[in-house]
């Protein structure tokens, strides 16, 4: 099984995600703790949760669920792209994380097509 379609290496790439983002998130702003850096934290987090409630499902249930986790990134996406507008994250730190994203989009997405195709 290639590894966009192993469900297993999901959990490590948002486990590693997340581990990197909650520090990160302790450099933002103060009067952003508690709109867009908590916003982005519930979105990583369900995320995370989401995969993990698709594990344990089969067939529709677990297509909801990631289908609950897509959505869950496309906001990452944007909390991360605002983040970096407003200079909370260094070009670098950016890279970094969309790469991280990019890498868990497309493992999510392989999940996606092989649950389809069950």
């Amino acid at each position: 099984m290639s590894q966009a379609a192993d469900p297993m290496v999901i959990f490590t790439r948002t486990f590693d995600f997340l581990a990197w983002l909650v520090p990160m998130t302790n450099h933002f702003p103060r009067a952003q703790r508690f709109t867009v850096t908590q916003r982005l934290l519930d979105a990583a987090l369900d995320l995370r949760e989401h995969t993990e409630i698709a594990n344990l499902r089969k067939g529709p249930a677990r297509l909801a669920e990631l289908r609950l986790a897509d959505e869950a990134l496309a906001r990452v996406r944007v909390y991360l792209r605002l983040a970096q507008q407003w200079d909370w994250l260094t070009a670098g730190q950016y890279r970094h994380a969309a790469g991280m994203v990019a890498e868990i989009g497309r493992l999510l997405g392989g999940w996606i097509k092989q649950t389809q195709g069950m």
